[in-house]
């Protein structure tokens, strides 16, 4: 059953400032790090009601019917807290597959408590280039080998916005020629980057004999097989499926594997400059659309109107908020600033409700509205709700925070639970059998014979270090 807030869970969480329960619920459930909010007595900013109403969901406790999706919140913010790293969605679908919708700062423990090992996190989609959605990529990318995947990571996202301004004296001062900010441009820095990271780790195994390039979707031309190569396909962010007369022409398609049924497109975000992106997700009759960062936009309606059984849309607290949550100066001046921020790149909470208010009106509602990107506690989810009820009355609407997961089928509908997870978890690390891996790029022979190469891990070490003898310190 949908986890639904309606007017009357409207009416509940009117006494949160006065120190009520929100929905019914009592006292808030320690499940997350970050979350404890018992010692703040009834400080609506201090807890998430909501999220704690959840009923519970244990990661590995089930296993997805083959018509099943389901998508784990595991950054939420982009004003990263203890209880919401910056934005992420894991999409896994009842074939197998799984998709990284962003993979912004903190995200990784995230997904390392919910038991998702680095090897399922080797498809990412990134909405555009802001550190909140690929924050983490360093960490994913570097210690994929580590932890499982020894193959390529896959990365799509938007092409390079092609933009060059002119300031109103008439001068270019970023230069007449585009800057190099596309995705592929992102992942050339980020292998540079991590280059020390990468030459280090590989004395061990990086890939694998057996493995085949994906040829259904990784349409690059890439005959890429090493855990750190990254093969990038940059996404023409106009481009919108139709053409000009609104044909459809499929310039869109960013991933489709007819083999397994999965297609995802693209689509245009509004966001802070040209180059951003929306996805859309259609799988066995099911669908999700993610939207990034974006302001209102007819794009997301035109998208979304043909019906979609979960819509995750961003949305922000109004620009006083915001400055009140910085802790920054109560002066007009402080607000402009921030409102001036939401101008360029974000949704209102009214406006999400517009958004939602006209899909309905000129298609079909989603099966499932939620609202993320979005720092939830119980005074901000109250506050949000008031303003989507004013367009969107009855719909069902959810609002993410990190570990909300949402299971959808076309039988059952989207139902909303929270993960309860282990503030120490360990990664765990599906690595292969050494007699499967292609030889290491630093290795040696085994034995004087000369017929086995195996992992040499000293070789990069200074000869002349002073290390320490192993039977010095294993002596007693």
């Amino acid at each position: 059953m949908t986890a639904k807030i309606s007017r009357r869970d409207l009416l509940k969480l009117s006494g949160l400032a006065a120190g009520g329960l929100a929905l019914g619920f009592g006292t808030p459930r320690r499940v997350i790090a970050g979350s404890d909010y018992t010692h703040h007595g009834g400080d609506p900013s201090q807890r998430n009601s909501y999220f704690d109403s959840l009923k519970q969901y244990i990661p590995g406790s089930e296993t997805l019917d083959p018509d099943e999706m389901r998508l784990s919140f595991m950054g939420t913010s982009c004003i990263p807290s203890l209880s919401q790293a910056a934005v992420s969605v894991f999409v896994e679908l009842g074939n197998g597959e799984c998709f990284m919708f962003d993979c912004g700062t903190g995200v990784t423990p995230k997904y390392f408590a919910l038991g998702a090992t680095l090897d399922k996190m080797s498809k990412i989609f990134l909405a555009h280039n802001h550190s909140d959605h690929m924050g983490d990529l360093p960490y994913v990318y570097a210690f994929g080998q580590s932890f499982g995947r020894v193959w390529p990571l896959y990365v799509w996202g938007p092409a390079r916005s092609g933009f060059v301004w002119k300031d109103p004296d008439g001068k270019y001062p970023l230069g007449k020629k585009p800057l190099e900010d596309g995705a592929a441009d992102i992942c050339a820095a980020l292998k540079k980057f991590c280059i020390w990271h990468t030459e280090s780790q590989s004395f061990m195994y990086t890939s694998i004999n057996s493995y085949d390039v994906p040829k259904p979707w990784d349409t690059t031309g890439s005959r890429c097989k090493d855990a750190y190569d990254i093969v990038v396909k940059e996404l023409p962010w106009r481009n919108t499926g139709k053409d000009s007369h609104g044909f459809a022409n499929h310039d869109n398609i960013a991933y489709h594997d007819r083999s397994k049924g999965v297609k995802i497109t693209h689509f245009p975000a509004v966001h802070c400059r040209e180059g951003a992106v929306s996805y859309k997700l259609e799988w066995n009759g099911l669908s999700m659309i993610y939207s990034g960062d974006t302001k209102p936009n007819q794009y997301m309606i035109e998208q979304a109107k043909s019906g979609v059984d979960v819509l995750i849309h961003e949305m922000v607290v109004p620009a006083d908020v915001w400055v009140k949550k910085l802790g920054l100066p109560d002066t007009q001046a402080s607000i402009d600033g921030a409102q001036a921020v939401q101008d360029s790149s974000h949704t209102p909470q009214k406006a999400l409700g517009y958004i939602l208010n006209q899909i309905d009106q000129q298609g079909t509602a989603p099966r499932l509205a939620v609202g993320t990107h979005f720092q939830a506690t119980d005074d901000t989810i109250k506050a949000a709700l008031k303003d989507i009820r004013t367009w969107y009355p009855k719909g069902d609407v959810a609002v993410a925070s990190d570990f909300v997961v949402v299971n959808v089928s076309k039988r059952k509908g989207p139902t909303v639970r929270r993960a309860v997870v282990s503030d120490y978890a360990w990664p765990q690390a599906p690595v292969p059998a050494a007699e499967d891996c292609a030889t290491p790029k630093y290795w040696k022979y085994s034995d004087e014979t000369k017929t086995t190469k195996v992992q040499a891990p000293e070789a990069q070490l200074d000869p002349n270090a002073l290390v320490i003898d192993p039977d010095l310190y294993n002596a007693r």
